[in-house]
């Protein structure tokens, strides 16, 4: 379906009853595409299947509607696929194929492509994506056929979309190899290869992308889908920053925007989109908290006068279309406030239920002031560190692992990853040594059965312990230097649970004590100093999804498949001491502690079946979740990373290729979405190391460990700052941080009521200063002190002062002249002659 917004009109095809308040017009066949002229409210023109252009001169609804079309083009090139007006001048109308594109000028009927005019090179005016995802511009010479610039554009064979935005730029929306759908940004000028590229969900719907110039903002929205992102378009990296999400109560069929003069500027209405649904035509308003009108938020935008005729344009000659203030514009659309259909709009107070995310902007207009606060960290930067800190030619990889296991785990020194070889088989590998593996067997940890979940001790490099299909837990001590030898007999086996095991979390402070969760709907602790079970909480009626410690190791949380999120204090009671509503989807979830652990994080899926987070107060479980935000459709579960130093909150599933970014804070808005991390192929997983591996003189903030499909690779996470300021300690986003990697106390004496408390470091070097000891930087006065024009002065004072700037502009007073240099001539040279006056008569002329 398509949908066309105008001023004053909205106009859409449909195959069903003509709606209340609307007119139909009779095109005889399948509309393909539709579009306003730019300049007069109520010219439509229609393509259609059956090979023809007809615009419609609509009238208002209390007025007689023509019969027929005011003009029909017959364009005999096959089915229309694409009619678009011309930008600047008046009834120009270019036209789409399969076979091509034609120009028209509607007033002469005629097709400007094949015209006799002089030679003249006509600048870009046509863009276009054919079915192979070429990307294609058209440039016409009058004479000549169009000359066409053309480069691979995306990798996927389903439709395209393309459109111009800021800087001669071009930006597209398609498929890359992996079935994403992508959106890439081009440089007009240059075509070899694309600025910038995004990977969105998994998903056949093809995007719909609309673009204001004035706020730089870019609307996509895939068809059947309910999503709807805005994104920013910069003029350098990041080209692309995310502004908001959006999830509607309907599916979308098709978007437009409303023209700028049709804003309601009195509410600071700065953006308005009509979503076509199966049922309704939904206006969803981007509206900035402000309570007057504000100039800085509407730059003039283009007018209603066309700039050029379409002959004019055809001779060479190109003009822009004048400006017009949008301070005084009012919309004869129906605002979504008084209208009768469903509308969203989003601000800033209106939550995260509202399906939207405050996110970062770089525009010099403030775009995020539009939905609220943004973080320190929206710039954060993803990066896979150099080649020579990979490990490659990983094979035989096992990429089925259950749901609630991570996939792979890591530690400071080494990382474990299963195989798909039988016997449950665990290859570890040294991260100081780094390079291509060999192609012949490696060493490896034997369990004998399936792997459900296998972690490292928090607390001991050397030790890893594993959960199998037989209900069994064993614990491997890897020797110094790494695994030479393939290792059978484990150092421990844990045995209590009589069904498969789901997963296993070590306490965060005391050494020894693991907790396991299991088919037999119970969660186990274990001493893994004397290899007993010494708690076993039970409660929950379903499968058990995920559970986490909460950060001082006095509670312990998990959610289940029956929709609950439970918290449990251990050493107290075997039963959950609160329970409240969890996430609907029964896929799976995660969650872990945030905020101090005055929160709880959970992300897992809606009744939908999309991935959604969800906020929880740990003091109050049973009035639910306090915020949530929604991610994106993909059937893995977001697996999150929480860095308690910078609240920063990390989130990648199994297959993606993107990993999300927010900074929670204990306040509304609570998420505050950063930039994404995008690889170029998709992963098994992160996995983080400590922090003192991060790099803090490149402000590196988290580190993690990426494995794909046949690698293992570094990622660094950096917050860009001023190179000048970077020789700096960077103490506002590294503050001092728990040495977690230290138990506190042991099993026993946890067990036993005592609690530990990690001791804290800083990771500043001897050698850097902090930045907020930084010397100030002297700010540049632009103007004089008033005391300088008040000051009074004698006249003497002031003749001095205008001698001295004569003197200024002349040179030195004291340099000699150009002239002392000459040489004079002696006087013999001198020839004197007497002087004579001459009188003129009549007669000498």
């Amino acid at each position: 379906k398509h949908i066309k917004s105008s001023c004053s009109l909205v106009a859409f095809n449909t195959d069903q009853a003509v709606c209340p308040n609307s007119l139909s017009l009779p095109v005889p066949d399948l509309v393909t595409d539709l579009d306003f002229s730019p300049f007069d409210d109520y010219l439509l023109a229609t393509c259609s299947a059956d090979e023809t252009v007809k615009l419609w001169r609509v009238c208002d609804l209390d007025q007689d509607q023509p019969s027929n079309a005011e003009v029909t083009l017959s364009a005999a090139d096959g089915r229309l696929e694409i009619v678009l007006f011309h930008p600047a001048a008046s009834g120009l109308l270019a036209v789409a194929s399969a076979r091509g594109v034609q120009v028209w000028d509607v007033t002469r009927d005629t097709a400007l492509t094949g015209k006799h005019t002089p030679s003249v090179f006509i600048p870009i005016t046509i863009t276009a994506l054919n079915t192979r995802s070429c990307l294609q511009l058209l440039y016409f010479k009058c004479s000549l056929k169009p000359y066409s610039d053309c480069v691979q554009g995306h990798q996927g064979n389903r439709d395209s979309r393309v459109l111009w935005v800021k800087d001669d730029n071009l930006l597209t929306t398609g498929f890359n190899q992996m079935r994403q759908q992508e959106v890439r940004l081009w440089d007009s000028r240059k075509l070899s290869s694309s600025l910038s590229s995004l990977s969105l969900a998994t998903s056949n719907a093809i995007l719909m992308p609309l673009f204001d110039p004035d706020s730089g903002l870019l609307i996509v929205s895939g068809n059947g889908e309910s999503v709807i992102d805005c994104f920013e378009v910069n003029s350098s990296e990041p080209f692309l920053s995310q502004v908001s999400h959006c999830l509607t109560d309907v599916s979308t069929r098709g978007v437009a925007l409303v023209p700028k003069l049709a804003l309601d500027v009195s509410c600071c209405e700065v953006l308005r989109l009509m979503q076509l649904s199966d049922n309704f035509i939904v206006p969803i308003s981007y509206q900035v908290p402000r309570k007057d009108f504000h100039a800085d938020l509407y730059p003039d935008t283009v007018g209603h006068t066309p700039a050029v005729t379409a002959e004019d344009w055809w001779k060479g000659e190109n003009k822009q279309v004048l400006t017009s203030s949008a301070s005084t514009s009012s919309s004869p659309l129906s605002t979504p406030s008084s209208s009768a259909a469903p509308s969203r709009s989003p601000s800033s107070t209106s939550g995260l239920s509202s399906g939207f995310l405050p996110s970062p902007s770089q525009s010099s207009r403030a775009i995020h002031s539009m939905l609220g606060p943004s973080s320190k960290f929206r710039h954060i930067q993803g990066a896979v560190l150099h080649r020579d800190t990979h490990i490659t030619n990983l094979r035989g990889l096992h990429l089925t692992t259950p749901g609630e296991c991570d996939g792979f785990c890591a530690n400071g020194q080494r990382v474990a990853v299963p195989l798909a070889i039988a016997g449950g088989q665990i290859a570890v590998f040294e991260l100081s040594q780094p390079g291509k593996l060999p192609d012949t067997a490696l060493p490896t940890i034997q369990n004998s059965v399936n792997v459900a979940d296998f972690c490292w001790d928090p607390f001991d490099t050397h030790k890893l312990v594993v959960a199998g299909d037989d209900a069994k837990i064993r614990v491997w001590q890897i020797p110094k230097g790494g695994l030479t030898e393939t290792l059978t007999e484990p150092e421990r086996v844990l045995r209590g649970h009589t069904e498969k095991i789901y997963s296993i979390k070590f306490h965060p402070h005391a050494s020894g004590l693991l907790a396991s969760s299991s088919y037999d709907l119970t969660v186990r602790l274990w001493n893994l100093e004397t290899g007993e079970e010494v708690k076993r909480l039970s409660g929950h009626q379903d499968q058990i999804f995920g559970m986490a410690w909460s950060p001082d190791g006095k509670l312990l949380a998990t959610v289940c498949k029956d929709g609950k999120v439970r918290l449990y204090d251990p050493r107290k009671s075997t039963l959950p001491i609160q329970e409240g509503p969890g996430p609907e989807g029964q896929r799976g979830a995660r969650v872990v502690w945030v905020c101090d652990g005055k929160y709880l994080l959970v992300s897992g899926f809606d009744s939908r079946s999309e991935r959604q987070l969800y906020l929880f107060s740990a003091e109050s479980l049973a009035s639910g979740s306090v915020a949530s935000a929604p991610a994106d459709v993909s059937p893995s579960t977001l697996i999150p990373f929480y860095d308690p130093d910078t609240s920063v909150l990390i989130l990648t599933g199994k297959g993606d290729t993107r990993v999300y970014i927010y900074e929670i804070v204990p306040e509304a808005p609570y998420f505050m979405e950063c930039s994404s991390f995008h690889s170029s192929e998709p992963h098994k997983g992160l996995c983080f190391l400590p922090k003192a591996e991060c790099d803090v003189r490149d402000v590196e903030v988290a580190r993690a460990i990426r494995l794909g499909k046949t690698t293992i690779e570094p990622v660094a996470f950096r917050v860009p700052r001023v190179k000048v300021r970077k020789e700096f300690f960077q103490d506002d986003v590294f503050p001092e941080t728990a040495v977690w990697w230290d138990a506190s106390l042991t099993a026993a004496a946890w067990l036993s009521g005592s609690n530990g408390q990690h001791h804290k470091i800083s990771l500043r070097p001897n050698d850097m200063t902090p930045v907020s000891e930084a010397p100030k930087e002297a700010p540049v006065r632009k103007y004089l002190p008033s005391s300088v024009y008040l000051e009074e002065k004698t006249d003497e004072q002031k003749k001095e002062e205008l001698l001295s700037a004569m003197v200024a502009k002349l040179g030195n007073r004291e340099d000699p002249l150009p002239q002392e240099s000459y040489e004079g001539v002696d006087e013999d040279e001198w020839v004197s002659k007497e002087l004579t006056p001459q009188t003129h008569t009549p007669d000498d002329s």
